[in-house]
């Protein structure tokens, strides 16, 4: 037994550190060690019940309920509300999409208008939901054009979507012009506030300005926000809410037509682990309101500072002054961003690159955690330190036919030998085998100047050969 868990160490070890506040995405750090400790006591208490059935696991339910409770008080909801504890933003998202397409029947072509910031999360319900996505450019402030919104509303509208943040520039979209338009049409409005919806209500009570997107804004139906985000709670907890149980009800699923037992869901999934929900209640009960308003000052704090740091910075900018606690950071010519997000790593710092969309460029991407304010002098230390590397090294050449030839290639006719070459020709594949690069910037260059449309053609293919069976284990 020592051995499998020492065997599980050597492997995490070459993980992303998921604490010390120096990985600035995929996962969020309260800097609580405690908090933290119960938060994994409690996944490992309840990882054997079954979310399946509430009259089996009622500690589940009672703690589920209180989860939805808390959160309605932050997002200023009725008494009306209802909600639902999800495995993650992305199912929040997906039950929202699914719940509007099924409480319309009778629109046989459904769609949603959402705009061109708005999370994948919303691409990828329309790919499984058969909800066509109405995508709608943002303003030059990079926020939802809420004019543009309301014109894209039609018959066959069944949602609109804002964000509050959106993930690529952490601004809040204008949901009360959004809202208000689709409530005029009888469409319903969904905020996706899996980044925000649990710090942005603090930072309002801080002092911090942040336009409105809770309940309080007449319209908005339902609202999404992560557990496992700013909630500082272990991975796999999201929750969705809707203002009433009648804008739930076409989320459930009951099916008894069968031999076996009657399925009655709330959530995408039937069988869940207690593990996720218990670990988010544990930390929020630890954490509590006035702990969230401290963490919060702590994350607005580090993010304010790194904000007037890197404008001290020769080379580097912010793109937008953000409305949460992402930020976005572009280079001037003199600076390739993706050495800039390799030397980072080089010093210890996970930052993401942001490839080039459309009018915007190629960006190095931040989600700053309560744990990164003590780190904020050694942060930016070491993206000066970086950006001197970077400015030194010149921005990535790549041969000017190659990347002619890339720019131009259609990936439906592409065949998997083509695909076995541009993941040679990316560094990804090294004599017939995979490769996981340490230096990833010739690889986001390369990618940078392909369509989106071939970038998600090379990464399945890369993603596919990943996934293959071990035959070590």
């Amino acid at each position: 037994m020592t051995d499998v868990l020492a065997r599980l160490a050597a492997m995490q070890a070459g993980d992303l550190p998921a604490h010390g506040g120096r990985t600035l995405a995929y996962v969020y750090d309260s800097g609580l060690a405690e908090v933290d400790r119960v938060g994994r006591e409690a996944v490992a208490a309840y990882a054997g019940s079954n979310g399946l059935d509430p009259t089996a696991f009622p500690s589940l339910l009672q703690m589920e309920n209180d989860l939805v409770g808390f959160a309605a008080r932050l997002l200023e909801a009725p008494d009306t509300v209802v909600g639902s504890v999800t495995s993650g933003g992305t199912e929040s998202v997906l039950l929202a999409v699914q719940t509007a397409r099924d409480a319309h029947p009778e629109v046989t072509a459904p769609t949603m208008v959402i705009a061109s910031s708005a999370h994948s999360a919303f691409r990828k319900a329309a790919h499984y939901f058969g909800v066509r996505a109405v995508e709608v450019p943002c303003g030059a402030d990079l926020r939802a054009d809420a004019t543009a919104m309301a014109a894209a509303i039609d018959d066959s509208t069944v949602l609109v979507v804002a964000s509050a943040p959106s993930y690529a520039h952490g601004v809040v979209d204008p949901v009360t012009e959004i809202a208000a338009a689709a409530a005029a049409a009888g469409v319903r409005c969904h905020v996706d506030a899996c980044i925000g919806g649990w710090v942005l209500p603090y930072a309002t009570r801080i002092g911090r300005r942040v336009a409105p997107w809770t309940f309080a804004v007449d319209g908005v139906t339902s609202i999404s926000l992560d557990l496992h985000k700013y909630g500082y709670a272990p991975k796999g907890t999201s929750l969705l809410l809707h203002r009433t149980p009648a804008l739930r009800r076409p989320q459930f699923f009951a099916s008894a037509d069968w031999p076996g037992y009657t399925m009655l869901n709330s959530t995408m999934q039937s069988t869940r682990s207690g593990g996720p929900t218990a670990g988010a209640w544990a930390v929020v009960q630890s954490i509590g309101d006035a702990g969230y308003e401290k963490l919060a000052r702590e994350v607005f704090e580090a993010t304010d500072r790194i904000v007037s740091g890197i404008a001290e910075v020769p080379g580097l900018r912010v793109l937008t002054r953000p409305d949460s606690t992402l930020v976005t950071i572009v280079t001037d010519t003199s600076c390739d961003p993706f050495t800039v997000c390799d030397e980072m790593a080089e010093r210890g710092w996970y930052v993401q690159p942001q490839l080039t969309y459309g009018d915007l460029p190629a960006n190095i991407h931040l989600s700053i955690s309560a744990a990164t304010l003590a780190h904020v002098d050694d942060f930016l230390a070491a993206i000066a330190a970086s950006v001197e590397v970077a400015v030194a090294s010149g921005p990535v050449q790549l041969d000017p036919g190659v990347a002619a030839y890339v720019a131009g290639l259609d990936p439906v006719s592409l065949s998997e030998e083509d695909f076995d070459g541009l993941l040679a020709a990316a560094g990804l594949l090294g004599g017939g085998d995979l490769a996981l690069p340490t230096r990833m910037a010739d690889i986001n260059a390369l990618l940078d100047v392909a369509s989106p449309a071939l970038r998600e053609a090379v990464l399945l293919a890369f993603l596919d050969r990943l996934s293959r069976p071990s035959t070590n284990f």
